[in-house]
């Protein structure tokens, strides 16, 4: 099982939104048994980042991590979701 990790600055408004969108995506693509999701606030994940197989961020994450997170942006506003999910699936290896 994959390991998903969907963070904001506080851990519950935007990134319940992003996991909301992420699990529709997961059951329409037939993934929802490969990957389990976890939602939490930026400054509590910092330095477990390597612990998941993927992260989606919807708020501005420190330099030292920016390459390891997937900005979730679109997943609030619509505008480039299609390059969200296709870079979580290939960082997910789906």
């Amino acid at each position: 099982m994959k390991k998903l990790l969907i963070v904001c600055g506080a851990g519950h408004a935007t990134s319940t939104i992003a996991v909301a969108n992420v699990t529709e995506w997961l059951k329409k693509e037939g993934y929802e048994n490969d990957v389990k999701i976890y939602q939490s606030k930026i400054a509590d994940e910092l330095n477990r980042i390597d612990d998941y197989d993927a992260v989606i961020s919807t708020t501005i994450v420190p330099d030292s991590i920016k390459n390891k997170v997937i900005q979730g942006l679109p997943l609030l506003n619509g505008m480039g979701i299609d390059n969200v999910y296709a870079e979580l699936k290939e960082r997910l290896g789906l």
